[in-house]
């Protein structure tokens, strides 16, 4: 298989941390498109056949999913399915040697966001997958959060515990809105640095643990903890 692999012309590395699947039975074109994606500043998160990139989909939870429809343990259409049905958030873009009409319609049907042929052209599957990544930063936020019995409501700054109201400090109800906004995942203390105080403590580590700890007291009274520390990785937000 043939692929273009001039470098892409990169317009500068995006700030903001996105992890992408790379789900490809082929390692070359892994490697490929793992290198760029470094290269953009992304996390890649590598799977050569459909079971373990669903497994990764469920650990790490990513931004973005890169697949190809040949696998060797699931069919390409009924993986997509799957992918759709538990996370129905996540943007999904489909590589294939198939360039068919018919099975780009049944691919968007199925719900994938976007179509790529094999052999394809790198810097044309960054620019897709930069519009994609761009479509879904500027989809609108759900106003109300539910992580198991903790609610959150954007729109009236309102937290409850188990149907008992929390008071939080704005920053308080910022940080915990990106906990929320992210469960299950674990956010590193330089990600939440910058999604919550866009590093105007210089970068500080202690004034996430100060706030986190300060989150903890507040939600956590009376009830089963949910945020957990991941030793030497960060924070995550679970339901007890």
């Amino acid at each position: 298989m043939e692929f273009n692999i001039e470098t892409p012309r990169l317009s500068g590395s995006d700030s903001t941390l996105t992890r992408i699947l790379t789900a490809d039975p082929d390692p070359n074109v892994r490697g490929l498109l793992n290198l760029a994606f470094r290269l953009e500043g992304w996390h890649a998160i590598p799977a050569d056949d459909g079971a373990t990139a669903l497994a990764h989909m469920r650990a790490q939870r990513p931004d973005l999913v890169v697949t190809e429809l040949a696998m060797p343990d699931i069919d390409g259409l009924v993986l997509l399915g799957r992918m759709r049905s538990e996370f129905p958030d996540t943007p999904v873009l489909v590589l294939a040697g198939e360039a068919g009409a018919r099975r780009r319609v049944g691919c968007l049907a199925v719900g994938a966001d976007d179509y790529v042929a094999k052999p394809f052209n790198l810097e044309e599957v960054m620019l897709r997958l930069k519009g994609i990544r761009r479509r879904n930063a500027d989809a609108p936020a759900p106003p109300r959060l539910v992580v198991g019995d903790l609610e959150l409501d954007e729109d009236s700054r309102e937290v409850n515990r188990g149907g008992h109201a929390v008071d939080l400090t704005d920053t308080e109800f910022r940080l915990l809105r990106y906990l929320m906004r992210n469960p299950r995942r674990v956010l590193s203390k330089s990600q939440i640095l910058h999604q919550v105080w866009s590093y105007d403590f210089q970068g500080r580590a202690s004034i996430v643990e100060l706030y986190i700890s300060y989150l903890r007291r507040k939600i956590g009274h009376g009830h089963a903890p949910m945020i957990h520390t991941v030793r030497g990785v960060g924070y995550v937000l679970k339901p007890h």
